[in-house]
């Protein structure tokens, strides 16, 4: 199993930075963040600054989206980064959601969805792409190595595009049978555009709370299942509940709001609808021996990255354990 980070671009960057410095040191092997222009700092800059402070670790967005900026920025941007870290780009798409909705707009469609991201695929791994009727190419990207694509989604249509297009699939949250679900709808769909399903690897991504009193660990994750829900919420605009399985939206009865200038943070107010039952399934939580047996569980159905979203808890702490007692129990050294 490979491990990575998600550090906010909070600032100063330089937390990300050294963050990212002690992962690589630890083991893991790549560092994300948020690209979420007005809640947080941007990204590219900060992500620059990683490449630069960093030797080995794989650097991405987890995620982008092809709304905020023009689709060919976003491709050249990775493509930039590609050179300068030395090939160690990897990057997440997402239909947008609070990079979007908190300066008024509306995610991506799901038609314009795929059809940008399969541009972007192409476009920033120096392919000639057609894109507003131009035949366009970054000549300066033909010879990097190429930059996998991995995209997130929870609904069957967002999940289709990801088997159609992506080389994986990013999953918010470390429910076995959720994940099992939605990786069989992207497999679907990969095999029935001609792909080999089993090459699409899905990225799991969760908080990881290494506190021996759960009632704690709990409370610190409880605005992890709270993010999840909007998208949930969307999906119910869209899907009957019978279209998704019971462990998805059983715990959506008791969503009242949700406030975008907490998003991400531990101790969010409207974390606070989440049961414990929901904080267990969709984070691990506890001691180093219940984060293994989690961890396992999700090697057991084909997990082969989990990457830990570093907002709560010791964060320091948090990457030295993982990197001494966790990763050497996933990796045999």
């Amino acid at each position: 199993m490979h491990f990575g980070v998600t550090v906010l671009p909070d600032p100063p960057y330089t937390d990300l930075v050294r963050l990212f410095k002690q992962a690589e040191d630890n083991g893991f092997e790549i560092g994300w963040t948020y690209d979420s222009h007005v809640l947080w700092q941007d990204p590219y800059p900060i992500l620059t600054a990683a490449a630069l402070g960093t030797t080995k670790l794989k650097l991405g967005m987890c995620v982008t989206n092809p709304g905020t900026r023009d689709p060919t920025v976003t491709a050249s941007g990775h493509a930039t980064l590609q050179d300068l870290s030395n090939g160690r780009m990897v990057i997440g798409i997402g239909r947008g959601d609070s990079a979007l909705r908190y300066v008024g707009r509306q995610p991506v469609k799901i038609a314009e969805f795929e059809r940008a991201t399969a541009m972007m695929k192409e476009f920033m791994n120096g392919r000639p792409v057609t894109w507003n009727d131009k035949e366009l190419e970054l000549l300066w990207a033909k010879n990097q190595p190429e930059i996998p694509m991995y995209l997130a989604g929870y609904g069957p249509r967002a999940l289709g595009v990801a088997g159609r297009v992506a080389d994986g699939v990013i999953i918010q949250l470390a429910d076995p049978e959720i994940i099992q679900w939605i990786m069989g709808i992207a497999r679907k769909a990969a095999e029935e555009a001609g792909r080999d399903p089993d090459l699409l690897e899905p990225i799991v991504c969760a908080p990881a709370v290494l506190i021996d009193d759960m009632a704690a660990a709990r409370d610190a994750s409880r605005w992890f299942p709270a993010m999840v829900s909007n998208h949930v919420f969307d999906l119910l605009q869209r899907y009957d509940k019978s279209e998704l399985p019971d462990a998805l939206t059983s715990f959506m009865e008791r969503r009242e709001f949700y406030n975008y200038d907490d998003h991400s943070r531990e101790g969010a107010a409207h974390g606070e609808f989440v049961d414990d039952e929901t904080a267990d399934r969709f984070s691990i939580l506890g001691t180093v021996e219940q984060h293994v047996a989690k961890l396992k569980e999700l090697e057991a159905i084909g997990v082969k990255h989990f990457n830990i979203y570093l907002m709560a808890g010791d964060r320091e702490r948090t990457i030295d354990v993982y990197g001494s007692e966790v990763i050497p129990q996933f990796t045999g050294e």
